[in-house]
């Protein structure tokens, strides 16, 4: 198992978008901090005090992950390629990380409240080694070594029974938290599962013990039948805009084959890969046709390798969760920022409309 640097600082994930965490006073982390729950929302909090002001990377600096870099990032996974530099993904120890691999969480109470060290892992998944490949300008076999290398790492972090939850996500834009020009994601592996998964667990399991189907499986079926909302289909792939978005043109990614774990299928059937890559690129060059800054999150299903004993929802998790792909556009100005941090999300654009728009787009006139 590798053990992590000493380095003491990374951007914050954004808190509407990738639920593990919310952000405090500080948008930045240090080692020393800890993870708290609210007893009212159940969402985990990292929170602790930092005295020194953000210190961005340079843009104007060498890229740490191109060839020739005087870093050398401690690398943990990768998948070969043929010619030059040898690999063609690879996942190395992220430079600033939120959470640390060693030791025991040691989860305990003050007073009603819980908290508990940060213990768990977080890697960069650099997509590509070339600097200006990314994931919407990139062939669609380069994105296929970078997917299996993202279900490489989450099976093999999975094998660690601290690790209950492991995910990857991609921040690009300087307003959605990007902390590096050359393409990257990240994954996190977590001691708890982020409450958006735990609704999405509970919600599933619920329709599941009420009709013994799978309710993405329904939604996609219907999605298909209706057709205003999906976007496109390439294969087994459907990309749709959701019935109830948090955001405008917000876009979810799902196999029409059942199946709650993406690295178990993308494992076992790496030929699915190349559908999943073709409709990731032309759906991202649909976004970028928008804005420049978005969000992108893999659902997949928690550590099932070690079942909780106390959580129902681990009975039928296979049967009734389905693993899918969610990305939010982040619009500039106008009441489009208003979806950030609400009760209520409000987006001033209709998904049958967004669908419409992004379905009409001339992706192939997208400058890569």
């Amino acid at each position: 198992m590798y053990r992590l640097s000493n380095a003491s600082r990374v951007t914050c994930f954004p808190d509407f978008f990738v639920p593990e965490l919310t952000r405090t006073a500080s948008n930045v982390i240090l080692a020393g901090m800890q993870l708290r729950k609210d007893p009212i929302t159940r969402s985990w909090v990292i929170t602790g005090d930092d005295p020194e002001k953000d210190k961005l990377e340079s843009k104007v600096a060498p890229c740490r992950f191109c060839a020739g870099s005087k870093d050398t990032p401690q690398v943990v996974g990768s998948v070969p390629a043929e010619t030059s530099p040898g690999w063609a993904a690879r996942s190395v120890v992220h430079p600033a990380p939120f959470y640390r691999i060693e030791g025991d969480p040691k989860r305990e109470g003050d007073g009603i409240y819980d908290r508990m060290r940060t213990v768990g892992a977080h890697e960069v998944l650099i997509e590509n080694p070339k600097h200006d490949h990314q994931l919407w300008n990139a062939s669609d076999g380069e994105i296929e070594k970078f997917f299996s290398l993202a279900a490489q790492r989450i099976q093999d972090l999975k094998q660690d029974q601290r690790f209950k939850y492991v995910t990857v996500f991609k921040n690009h834009g300087a307003v959605a938290g990007q902390d590096f020009a050359h393409p990257t994601s990240n994954l996190t592996a977590t001691t708890f599962v982020p409450r958006r998964v735990l609704h999405e667990l509970r919600a599933g399991k619920d329709y599941y013990s009420q009709k013994e189907r799978c309710v993405f499986c329904d939604i996609l079926a219907q999605e298909l039948r209706q057709g205003s909302r999906v976007i496109e289909t390439v294969g087994d792939f459907v990309a749709c805009c959701p019935y109830a978005p948090r955001a405008p043109y917000e876009i979810w990614i799902l196999p029409q084959t059942h199946d709650a774990s993406f690295e178990r299928r993308a494992l076992a059937h790496p030929e699915m890969l190349k559908e999943l890559a073709t409709i990731l690129r032309r759906t991202l060059q649909r976004v970028r046709s928008l804005t420049e800054d978005f969000q992108m999150v893999l659902h997949t299903v928690p550590n099932t390798q070690h079942k909780s004993r106390a959580l129902q929802y681990w009975k039928t998790i296979d049967e009734d969760y389905h693993w899918h792909i969610e990305i939010l556009p982040i619009l500039a100005g106008g009441r489009a920022k208003s979806y950030t941090f609400k009760e209520v999300y409000y987006t001033p654009v209709t998904p049958e409309t967004a669908a419409a728009r992004l379905r009409s787009m001339d992706i192939d006139r997208v400058e890569e």
